[in-house]
């Protein structure tokens, strides 16, 4: 008799329809199993127990937590395929999907391509560039074997004193709509006439994005970190829903919840917003994720009540949790409370549809391994090239010459002699802020790129001494004859609550460099920073020319492409510059708005009129 070949499960062919291969599986599954696909652990725990046995459903790296020291994304693929072959050897082979803060490029991997944050892109107002960010950021990550992407963040910052501002396109709701297409970038263009809220994903070359922080994480009172905004209903969706209705167009495949709560209510255990809203009235079919140890701060002492921040969180509709580390302890009381009937099966199998809908859409279940094909587009040079292209789109001239009819820019090229000072001129860790290699980022050469040093060397002729002090004193101009100063400074890198602000001056004694540089020499400041600062009007009138740079990331290059006239400027403000901080929060809808710079301003050089113009 012919051996006949046994046919293949229905969740395993995938010719079958994705919901009738989520229906099979699902159908297969224990309790246990279901509530291991629940949760997404940090990679530090993610042994065979876990993935073989336990069957993990996902796994993330915390910020700097990486395979080795210095560790290539041939270090990340191979991790990351070690994994999925442990999850493919449990006993119904589901793979896993592993998650990053992939937030500005791939910004935890040594080498890759770091994109300005999120309000830079902002000034661009320029769709079609998030768009080929979010291609390239998928290329680069998918190189390391990773999937999936905890990004865009799609928050309307209404207080430039959060801890987050930078992670915003802006403070206005329909400039952070215009930068949704990064969506389409990640994850690929769905076709004409897919579903809105039913998760989409092109093929192995993209990934699965993740629309954060569900919802209103950037109108907080006095803009604290993971704190309350206070508004109706209307005000929630009318300022910080929107962007989330564009995302749903382009098949995001994920949400994650904020840590932030709605007059009270905090977000991971608000059912309305989670199930009645976002999944029912919206439509959302994908899964909805909790940030990193979200329901821990159900109860102070954080999680000392962790049974009650299970079932508060997964019965308002919160399908993924980020655990990170103990997952025994969520696994067992996620059963013992499903098992004591104070959390529904029908809520288990709901979420857990979510999470496998979207690991048969992304092809996991095809193409589970890393492609090494794809080793050599990390940092290259077509990459770079997109990113300083977006630098040069980002910064915003606010001040060009003492005098409108004398414009200071462009540069020349070839003066006689440069001074280039301050604590960000040749510092890229700096300019590129927090989620840079480590969580909140830290300052020197933490990746590869170029600095604002580097790039001037670059850009001026033969001929032009380029002079360097980080720190200048009066000594610095004795006996030197520069043609002007170009003096960079700006924030500390920060992230989250270590970013939060009651004042906003410029550390790092930045002010008084740039009042001592602009008493000796015509002074150019540019400003890094991932929000407006204090600028005295004594300083505003002392110098030549004021840029905002924002946090432009591994490529100076873009902004001496500015500087010195081969391209024009074109960014303009996604946020409101304000005077003094004690105007704070000010926005352009308020009453008594009185700004410095208002929202949407910037001027140009006027490269090809010759004349100074304000946009």
């Amino acid at each position: 008799m012919a051996w006949k070949k046994e046919p293949l499960p229905p969740y395993q062919d995938a010719s079958q329809p994705v919901e009738a291969r989520v229906r099979d599986l699902l159908s297969r599954m224990t309790l246990r199993e279901k509530a291991a696909q629940m949760a997404q652990i940090e990679r530090s725990v993610a042994d065979r127990s876990a993935m073989a046995h336990h069957s993990v459903g996902s796994v993330l790296n915390s910020g700097g937590s990486v395979p080795r020291p210095s560790a290539s994304a041939a270090d990340w693929a191979d991790m990351v395929d070690q994994m999925q072959r442990w999850a493919l050897s449990s006993r119904l082979g589901i793979p896993f999907i592993y998650g990053t803060d992939a937030v500005h490029g791939h910004n935890n991997l040594l080498g890759a391509t770091v994109f300005p944050h999120n309000v830079g892109l902002g000034a661009t107002r320029n769709g079609d560039l998030a768009r080929r960010i979010g291609e390239v950021t998928a290329l680069e990550v998918r190189a390391s074997g990773v999937h999936y992407t905890f990004a865009p963040c799609v928050a309307v910052c209404r207080d430039p004193r959060w801890g987050r501002c930078y992670e915003s396109y802006g403070e206005d709701t329909e400039i952070v709509r215009m930068m949704t297409p990064i969506v389409s970038g990640l994850q690929g263009s769905p076709p004409e006439g897919h579903p809105a809220g039913y998760p989409f994903l092109a093929g192995s070359k993209n990934v699965v994005a993740c629309a954060k922080h569900f919802v209103g994480d950037g109108g907080t009172d006095k803009g604290l970190n993971e704190g309350n905004t206070i508004c109706s209903f209307e005000d929630l969706e009318r300022i910080h829903m929107k962007p989330y209705l564009d995302c749903f167009a382009q098949g995001v495949c994920t949400v994650m919840v904020s840590y932030s709560s709605w007059n009270g209510r905090p977000l991971h255990s608000d059912r309305y917003l989670i199930t009645d809203i976002l999944k029912d009235k919206l439509g959302f079919k994908g899964f909805v994720i909790s940030d990193w140890e979200g329901i821990d701060r159900l109860t102070k002492p954080l999680g000392s009540n962790y049974r009650y921040c299970v079932s508060a969180s997964v019965n308002a509709g919160i399908d993924m949790i980020m655990v990170p580390h103990r997952y025994d302890k969520f696994l067992e009381d996620l059963i013992y409370l499903v098992e004591a009937g104070e959390i529904p099966m029908s809520r288990i199998n709901d979420a857990v549809e979510r999470i496998l809908r979207v690991k048969f859409i992304a092809g996991l279940f095809e193409h589970p391994f890393s492609d090494r094909s794809l080793l050599n587009v990390v940092g290259c040079k077509e990459h770079r090239a997109l990113a300083r292209e977006a630098v040069r789109k980002s910064l915003v001239l606010l001040k060009n010459g003492k005098d409108p009819a004398k414009p200071f820019f462009p540069l020349n090229k070839n003066a006689h002699r440069i001074l280039v000072t301050g604590s960000h001129a040749d510092d890229i860790g700096y300019q590129c802020g927090g989620w840079t290699i480590t969580w909140h980022g830290s300052s020197g050469r933490v990746t590869v790129g170029t600095t604002i040093l580097d790039a001037v060397k670059e850009a001026v002729g033969e001929q032009t001494e380029v002079i360097y002090e980080a720190c200048p004193s009066p000594a610095t101009f004795a006996n030197q004859d520069f043609s002007y100063a170009v003096v960079v400074v700006g924030e500390v890198p920060y992230a989250e609550f270590l970013g939060d602000r009651t004042e906003l001056n410029i550390p790092l004694n930045g002010t008084q460099t740039v009042n001592l540089v602009a008493g000796e020499v015509p002074t150019v400041v540019i400003v890094i920073s991932g929000r407006p600062l204090v600028l005295e009007p004594e300083l505003l009138d002392k110098i030549e020319a004021l840029v905002a740079a924002w946090l432009p990331g591994s490529e100076g290059g873009g902004v001496t492409d500015v500087l010195f006239g081969d391209h024009d400027f074109e960014g303009t403000l996604p946020v409101t510059w304000f005077k003094s901080f004690h105007q704070l929060p000010m926005n352009a809808d308020h009453q008594s708005y009185d700004p410095l710079f208002p929202i949407g301003f910037g001027l140009r050089m006027g490269l090809d009129s010759g004349t100074q113009e304000e946009v």
